[in-house]
């Protein structure tokens, strides 16, 4: 049932007639809209795909923009898990002002091992408001309403609950970065990157995203919470065309109410806040190296990621590719979550991580494909190394 339903989605963004561009491929300058470029053009047939192992994400995109006005589809699919959140999404862009409207639908399993097919459904639809002061700062603002639902009786999600909340937000720097925008806009959406050089961090290298969310539970709403979140960049350049990029993360919720008790209570589901928008330290996005899946109320952690060029901009040959830059990365983590504000302060419960990796990209017939690749320890416990690698495609 999850292979036919992820087939049918995945078949729907394939039909949809449209020219390829990524979101963040699309600049907010009325000039440049209105110009013709390659980009623009509808003889491309193939989406851009993502894909991300050994987690199993698959992220395909399909889009088109029609003047200022900028339509697409997208599906990720977890076929490791089964997860599928498809998005129809409508963007208008102008001058002194960026709207989205977004449907999605969500599912989520419990997990690979669970053979019970117990899932969360979360179905939702959110409107973005951005402004934009200069190149390198503007504000936001998102409302949205979601419906959750659950086949899981022992849980608080097993009657249709709805979640209504809205955000504002403020970035300097980080314009066209997806995991920026996703603290001030969409969270689901978000692609996973494993490091952070492509992201367009800001002027002087260095860029600060904000956001404040409020969860209400009155007029449609059954949460209560208050989140915020605050993220960092600093990109230092290094001789010989070496760098180092380094991101600082943290989170709060200075508003929640414990809801349920007990010692059958997944903590997770004690609180007035769905599970989808707790903090998680686990991931590519976070402690590369941490396999357990840690989420909460409170985070902080930061992440260093140093790049040594082995060539950049020259064609070499290997494996039958022609490749053109190659990097070599270390990197390093730490960081603690919980849902007391004391874990921000006690030093053992924080996880040191370490691991090294590349980034390179070849050429593959007519396409540039990103490859990056990582192996990466957390150094607590009884841990054991853990190996990710992220395939990205464009045209």
């Amino acid at each position: 049932m999850k292979r036919r339903s992820a087939l049918l989605l995945v078949l729907a963004v394939l039909g949809w007639p449209a020219t390829v561009v990524q979101p963040e491929e699309v600049s907010e300058s009325s000039e440049e809209l209105g110009s013709e470029s390659p980009r623009r053009r509808s003889d491309t047939l193939f989406p851009t795909i993502d894909i991300d192992l050994p987690e199993g994400d698959l992220d395909l995109r399909a889009s088109r923009l029609v003047g200022n006005i900028f339509f697409q589809g997208q599906v990720k699919y977890n076929f490791v898990d089964g997860d599928i959140t498809a998005f129809l999404r409508y963007r208008v862009y102008g001058k002194r002002q960026t709207f989205q409207l977004t449907g999605f639908d969500s599912i989520e399993f419990e997990s690979v091992e669970d053979v019970s097919g117990d899932f969360d459904r979360v179905r939702g639809l959110l409107g973005i408001f951005e402004w934009p002061h200069d190149y390198h700062r503007r504000s936001f603002m998102l409302l949205e309403v979601d419906r959750i639902s659950s086949n899981r009786e022992e849980l608080r999600f097993n009657d249709n609950l709805t979640n209504t909340f809205v955000r504002f937000g403020y970035q300097i720097g980080t314009p066209d970065d997806p995991r920026s925008n996703a603290i001030v806009g969409e969270s689901r959406a978000r692609l996973d990157r494993l490091f952070t050089p492509h992201r367009a961090i800001g002027p002087r290298g260095a860029g600060l995203t904000a956001a404040a969310t409020y969860g209400f539970d009155f007029l449609l709403g059954d949460f209560d919470y208050i989140r915020l979140e605050l993220e960092g960049l600093k990109r230092f350049e290094l001789p010989r065309g070496r760098f180092l990029v380094w991101r600082t993360h943290g989170g709060s919720f200075p508003r929640k109410k414990v809801i349920r008790e007990g010692p059958d209570v997944p903590q997770p589901d004690r609180f007035s806040i769905p599970r989808s928008e707790l903090f998680r330290l686990d991931g590519r996005e976070n402690l590369k190296g941490l396999r357990e899946r840690l989420r909460g109320t409170e985070n902080l952690h930061t992440t260093a990621e140093l790049f040594l060029p082995w060539f950049v901009d020259e064609e070499r040959r290997a494996l039958g590719l022609n490749w053109s830059s190659w990097y070599w990365v270390l990197y390093g983590g730490y960081g603690t979550i919980g849902y007391d504000r004391d874990v921000l302060t006690d030093v053992s419960e924080y996880y040191p991580d370490l691991g090294i990796g590349i980034e390179s990209s070849f050429e593959l017939k007519g396409y540039t494909i990103f490859l990056s690749a990582v192996i990466a320890q957390t150094l607590r416990g009884d841990s054991e190394p853990e190996a990710k690698l992220s395939i990205k495609s464009y045209r």
